[in-house]
């Protein structure tokens, strides 16, 4: 194990540490005082802050899962897939990759995403569903059609599904009703986006087989030096980094130069939904590898934020190095520190509701699609009022969208697609970052709803926002209710547009009729390279 350390290059924000050390924020989180982010903010800080000692209070939590791995290995249930949004996904994505081992993660409501995590040996399978409420309608219907997939099966579904849930929730009450196999109930006055070490990480990563007892270990191997009020602490080097670097609201994060893997995924959704809000905040864009564009263009408004040891450029940079349970607690505070430096509640994310909302309001009404404007080979084209004016082909729509982008915006590139069958359209983001200069983040939905769609919304309006979304050759019908996963993914795409229309931002809607064709023309289009040398969330 190693303890985290930030090393910062290229700036100065020694007064803003000193300024931290003086006012005791580190000891004070640590202490959970609520008051620390704003009168504000505090009924919610209230709650919130049950993180900071997670390596002492989910210990617990290990004697439970080893049990419940042994029982399921003893009955040959060694396939886990985990229905989960957000952070119910992140974390135990990046702690399973990490560790090697195999987990099934469910955080799609693409009909072929879904199609393909039912094709599975069924007779290996145990689905664990994480959701604070239980309502998480992503989650819900994963869980539905699950179930049904069981039954059908001739298997008992309730001794296959594992529930992750707050205590006291509806959720709880469902999985006692349906008998399911075990209920792990995580702490209430955690957040999603800072659960990693609560239930929501820890099960379905152990039962996939993760060693999450030594993740405890590293955290609390951290704890001591996040805690100090020291200008040797490097929780507040690196949320002075992330926040108080005059302008530079945009973090390039890449974990090229670590052995952790997919962990910039899990720190986008942490920085954007906790900082993206009040027309403030810090985009994160993850990046793969230290030859990403944004990397070496020296713009003046980002900092790179790296796993690696060594800077790409002469933009302010922090490095930083350790464990994967001691980062995790190290950005979960450098973030809790950059939410006070920024003057906003670091804990709620006001706007991921917005889009939830709308997507409802169109599985009620059911409306009819609107009408493309043109449609160029295997892409159907809509746009925002004013957008597509003279324009005929996919070329034009994108110049034109890439017209509306400023000299301190970014794009965001929102894929509603199949994150492995379609992975090669990852390429697109570099090959736009190199056109634009400018950075460009890349999310698959509807999992980003729950990470930079906070931020979209709520965070600096910069953004110019592409949205792809596919025909599926078969839908996933879900039981007991009135919509299916096409139905479903198509209202989110189309909700999250409206969002963000109604919010003066330009949004490009690419349809493709056939997604394999439709990516292949996007990927020729940009002259992108056929394997993605770089991609994000």
């Amino acid at each position: 194990m190693s303890t985290p350390s930030v090393a910062a290059q290229n700036g100065d924000w020694a007064a803003t540490v000193d300024r931290l050390v003086a006012e005791k924020i580190a000891s004070r989180i640590a202490a959970k005082d609520a008051t620390i982010w704003g009168p504000e903010a505090e009924s919610e800080s209230a709650i919130r802050l049950n993180w900071v000692d997670l390596h002492d209070t989910s210990r617990p939590l290990l004697a439970e899962i080893e049990a419940l791995l042994a029982e399921l290995r003893a009955e040959g249930l060694d396939r886990i897939v985990l229905a989960g949004m957000g952070g119910s996904s992140l974390a135990p994505e990046v702690i399973t990759r990490t560790a090697g081992v195999d987990l099934v993660v469910l955080d799609s409501t693409n009909p072929s995403v879904i199609a393909r995590a039912l094709a599975g040996d069924l007779q290996r399978t145990v689905i664990v569903v994480s959701s604070k409420s239980g309502g998480t309608v992503e989650t819900d219907s994963q869980r539905r059609v699950f179930v049904k997939a069981f039954t059908d099966a001739g298997i008992d579904a309730s001794s296959r599904v594992v529930v992750v849930t707050d205590p006291g929730s509806p959720f709880e009450k469902l999985s006692a009703d349906e008998g399911y196999r075990k209920t792990f109930l995580a702490d209430p006055n955690v957040g999603g986006r800072y659960s990693a070490l609560t239930a929501f990480g820890l099960v379905p990563s152990g039962l996939a087989g993760a060693d999450v007892a030594e993740l405890l270990d590293q955290a609390a191997e951290a704890a001591p030096a996040l805690q100090d009020d020291s200008a040797d602490n490097p929780a507040l080097l690196l949320g002075a980094v992330l926040a108080a670097s005059g302008d530079r609201d945009k973090a390039i994060i890449t974990a090229d130069g670590s052995d952790i893997v997919g962990f910039p995924d899990w720190a986008e959704q942490l920085i954007a939904e906790s900082t993206g809000k009040n027309g403030t905040g810090v985009l994160p864009v993850a990046v793969k590898g230290l030859h990403a564009p944004e990397l070496h263009s020296n713009a003046a408004d980002i900092v790179n934020a790296l796993l690696a040891d060594k800077a790409t450029s002469d933009v302010p940079t922090a490095l930083t190095s350790g464990s994967l349970g001691g980062q995790m607690l190290l950005w979960e505070t450098a973030t809790a520190v950059a939410g006070y430096l920024l003057g906003i509640n670091p804990f709620d994310q006001p706007d991921v509701e917005s889009a939830k909302k709308a997507a409802r309001g169109l599985l009620d009404a059911q409306p009819e699609a609107e009408a493309a404007a043109f449609t160029d080979g295997a892409v159907e084209v809509r746009g925002t009022d004013g957008l597509l004016d003279g324009v005929d082909s996919v070329q034009g729509a994108l110049d034109s969208l890439l017209g509306n982008l400023g000299e301190d915006g970014y794009l965001a590139v929102m894929a509603y697609l199949d994150s492995e069958r379609d992975e090669n359209l990852m390429a697109i983001r570099p090959a736009l970052s190199k056109r634009t200069g400018r950075p460009v983040t890349f999310g698959w939905g509807p999992r980003f709803l729950h990470s930079t769609g906070q931020y979209h919304k709520g965070g600096h309006q910069q953004g110019v926002f592409l949205q792809i979304t596919s025909s599926e050759s078969a839908d996933v019908e879900i039981p007991d209710r009135p919509f299916s996963f096409g139905t479903l993914i198509t209202a989110q795409a189309a909700g999250d547009a409206g969002v963000l229309a109604d919010r003066g931002r330009p949004v490009l809607r690419l349809h493709l009729t056939d997604p394999a064709a439709g990516v292949e023309q996007l990927i020729s289009l940009l002259d992108a390279p056929d394997k993605s040398e770089d991609g994000g969330a």
